[in-house]
């Protein structure tokens, strides 16, 4: 069958400053991307940046102004807008000219595209302006999209009087893409925040149009499927519809890492798939009755809703594997573009540090201020500043951008942890406590691990564009997943794209292991790392965390295990190889937690005493 649709992967956000600007880049090439929508004070300095490069007058919105942090996010919004929809009409312009933008557009097509097909056959027989109606109703720019890490949310002040919610960081961020011309989709990400999905509510762009579209559309990521209906059925009681579910991998992933509790993303996927209908059904129900509540126009017909998957992707046969046989509807692929400069923005030592790294140089850090764990790299510049200045006995940033600011430990006014302010009062303390010297060491470096991700994760996209007379610190963080370590040259768009569709591969390492083997081998790292660090007299709750863990590994296991020999798979014996070693190692930590008394002997009697107390 001749699929019909553009593509079937997108670009997701990566970072603050990474795909700021992808869509410029790449959507009137009919490539889905997102931005973040976190970090205004990058965004008006990129907004005076394309300005210029396009011949836009810049107009300054400054921090003075009321609401600026909305209307700079609008005015950015608008311009990304209008200069993809100005280079997709010089594309639509060079219909018919070899080596063109268009003959890009139709080469970087899928080899099953209907569009790719006949305008190649039209090539041929030389009948280019015979189908030119019809090419042009079928080809479209990519989604403009954007990103907000819902509980990314700080309240914000007028000198000392703190203002109402709407101005907290993420609300703000919300209305700047509600008011911005864009029809596209908000992806929120980072969990639930019922305050802000309450704003939702007041934004007339959500709700549908009298001919029952929506203008703008909201995609949930989410780790799991009791997590997507819980959310799905929240806003759905406000007539606020989810178009889309994005599943990505807990650990799997590039940022901040949402571990599941041992929820493996092969399952997740299957209850997807098995359950789609009844999400539908279910969210469509409760979403129709609260549009009649509130005199809304509501759609005859469930609306569709997209299952999309991203996390540690890497070959055509994963990509192919995930739209056939869970029946996703579009794949991410976030990490490998950072080595594609035509897409996303890393600086150009930045660029030869991922070149180079390696399993062992890609890690699950504990560098954010937020208490969520996140993908690093060793050797960054950030974490050499970081280091540098506690070495001088100046620890900690000096916070300008304060986004990450949750911290009230210290005053009723929230700090970040990563804060010079936070570190002084955190290490005079610590020295305080008459520690021995390892047990201050092990503190102390705990406490200057912190690191300022607000300014660390822009540096690099204002340094490859020259976009700030002034940058805050030389160091770059950048926050790639693991499935980085198998991609190990700088490649053109075209390139990343053929390798996405199989045409050409850039994996040449023969070890490079399944996306899900090597997923579940970041869990059984990750409980590990639970298991050093838990405590002699543990709660009841953690061993309930154990416990529940422990069991999701063992029926994740069991899944691929079918999985793998199916004739849905037709895998080659390397992984069920991989996987039966992963077994062997899991069934050991079993027993290091029961020799520790961190699992019950026997579960049952474990869950039943737990209901008792």
């Amino acid at each position: 069958m001749i699929n019909t649709s553009i593509h079937k992967f997108h670009i997701p956000v990566m970072g603050l400053g990474f795909s700021i600007d992808t869509p410029i880049k790449v959507a009137h090439f009919g490539i889905d991307s997102v931005i973040s929508i976190v970090d205004d004070d990058l965004i008006e300095k990129m907004r005076k940046h394309h300005c210029n490069n396009f011949g836009v007058q810049y107009e300054p919105i400054l921090t003075k102004e009321e609401d600026h942090r909305a209307k700079r996010i609008t005015a950015y919004l608008n311009l990304v807008d209008d200069i993809v929809h100005d280079n997709f009409e010089k594309l639509k312009n060079s219909y018919g000219k070899e080596q063109s933008d268009f003959e890009k557009y139709i080469e970087l097509l899928p080899e099953d595209s209907e569009l790719k097909f006949k305008y190649n056959d039209a090539v041929k027989n030389n009948s280019l302006e015979k189908i030119k109606e019809w090419v042009f109703s079928k080809i479209k720019p990519g989604n403009i999209d954007v990103n907000i890490m819902t509980k990314v949310d700080k309240p914000n002040y007028n000198k000392d009087v703190k203002l109402p919610v709407i101005y907290n960081d993420a609300h703000a961020s919300l209305r700047g893409f509600a008011n911005s011309k864009l029809k596209s989709s908000i992806v929120l990400s980072a969990g639930m925040n019922p305050r802000l999905y309450s704003y939702f509510e007041e934004l007339e762009d959500f709700y549908p149009n009298e001919n029952g579209e929506l203008n703008k559309k909201i995609i949930l990521k989410v780790n799991d499927y009791r997590s997507a209906i819980i959310q799905g059925k929240y806003l759905a009681k406000k007539g606020i519809w989810i178009s889309e579910y994005r599943i990505e991998s807990g650990l799997n992933c590039g940022g901040h890492a949402f571990a599941t509790d041992g929820y493996l993303m092969g399952p997740i996927l299957e209850e997807f798939k098995t359950n789609r209908e009844l999400l539908i059904n279910t969210t469509y129900e409760i979403y129709i009755d609260a549009l009649k509540k509130k005199n809304r126009v509501a759609n005859k017909l469930p609306r569709d809703i997209k299952i999309t998957a991203q996390g540690g992707v890497g070959t055509f046969y994963e990509q192919k594997f995930l739209l056939d046989y869970y029946q996703v509807d579009s794949v991410g692929w976030g990490t490998p573009f950072l080595l594609v400069p035509e897409a996303t923005n890393v600086d150009q030592n930045t660029l030869s540090l991922l070149t180079k790294a390696t399993e062992d140089d890609l890690y699950l850090s504990r560098i954010s201020p937020l208490g969520v764990p996140f993908n690093s790299i060793r050797g960054n510049s950030k974490d050499i500043e970081k280091l540098e200045n506690a070495l001088n006995g100046k620890p900690g940033s000096p916070c300008p951008k304060k986004y990450l600011q949750s911290n009230t430990e210290f005053s009723e006014k929230a700090i970040c942890t990563a804060s010079i302010t936070y570190q002084t009062k955190k290490i005079d303390q610590l020295k305080s406590q008459n520690l021995d010297k390892n047990d201050f060491e092990a503190h102390y470096k705990k406490i200057i691990d912190k690191a300022c991700l607000c300014v660390g994760l822009a540096t690099s996209v204002l340094k490859k564009n020259d976009a700030a007379e002034k940058i805050d610190g030389d160091g770059v963080l950048i926050c790639p997943g693991p499935n980085l370590a198998y991609f190990s040259k700088i490649v053109t768009l075209k390139e990343m794209i053929d390798h996405i569709y199989g045409r050409i591969n850039l994996v040449t390492r023969k070890d490079r292991p399944n996306m899900f083997i090597k997923e579940l081998k970041l869990y059984l790292n990750y409980l590990k790392e639970e298991i050093e660090g838990a405590e002699d007299n543990t709660s009841v709750s953690k061993l309930k965390y154990f416990d529940t863990f422990q069991k999701n590994i063992s029926d994740g296991i069991e899944y691929y295990k079918n999985l793998f020999s199916s004739d849905n798979f037709k895998i080659n014996k390397t992984i069920i190889h991989d996987l039966l070693d992963l077994e062997d190692e899991f069934e050991t930590m079993k027993k290091q937690m029961k020799m520790l008394n961190l699992l019950p002997i026997e579960s049952v009697e474990f869950s039943a005493n737990l209901a008792v107390n």
